[in-house]
């Protein structure tokens, strides 16, 4: 059976790095060597996979099954083709539910079977759940930080300055009396277009 080998790495960083690259082309080679498939391109993409819009690479191989190029998609670990349990029903439902294969060596995953089939959907139910999990706990430990007084990212707001030994973040003199100069501007009604240097009394 002649078959496309998709991997996947989630930023530019992995991608320059070659993080998990190499790693995913060995499990998919030695896959298609152990079990006699014709591994015909390998075919890389840097994107998330929470969602498959923006994924050149997989919508390629995708076309390459499309164009009978290949019979099937071969991919090191589940996640590294979806995250997201209503892509995987898509995918199934329009490549994989029966003309074409998909193989999954992690998981030991083979659609040509109905139990390989079966299968899928609690293990992305799973990733999914592991994606959602860990957005929780970051935005729960940004909460704590804001709560602290600790700096969370982006720019510095106006009137403030980052401690660099503990983050958090503490008034700035200068800028607080020019915070405090245009609140009382503000308060005897200048408004932003007024030129009102001249009749200001300090």
């Amino acid at each position: 059976m002649k078959v496309v080998g998709y991997i996947r790495v989630s930023t530019d960083g992995q991608e320059a790095s070659g993080l998990g690259l190499e790693a995913q082309r060995e499990k998919i080679m030695g896959y298609c060597a152990l079990y006699d498939l014709e591994l015909m391109d390998l075919v890389q993409d840097t994107a998330s996979g929470k969602a498959m819009k923006g994924r050149d690479g997989l919508h390629r191989t995708l076309a390459m099954l499309k164009k009978g190029e290949a019979e099937g998609l071969v991919v090191a670990k589940l996640d590294r083709l979806t995250r997201s349990v209503r892509d995987l029903g898509l995918l199934l439902e329009k490549y994989f539910a029966g003309k074409y294969s998909l193989f999954v060596v992690a998981e030991q995953v083979d659609t040509r079977t109905a139990s390989g089939r079966l299968v899928l959907n609690p293990l992305v139910s799973v990733a999914q759940w592991e994606r959602e999990a860990i957005g929780e706990r970051t935005a729960a430990a940004l909460k704590a930080k804001r709560c602290r007084g600790e700096k969370t990212g982006g720019d510095v707001p106006f009137g403030y300055e980052s401690d660099p030994a503990t983050g958090r973040l503490t008034e700035n003199p200068k800028e607080q009396m020019v915070i405090g100069l245009v609140k009382d501007l503000r308060e005897r009604g200048f408004g932003y277009n007024t030129n009102c240097t001249s009749n200001i009394e300090y």
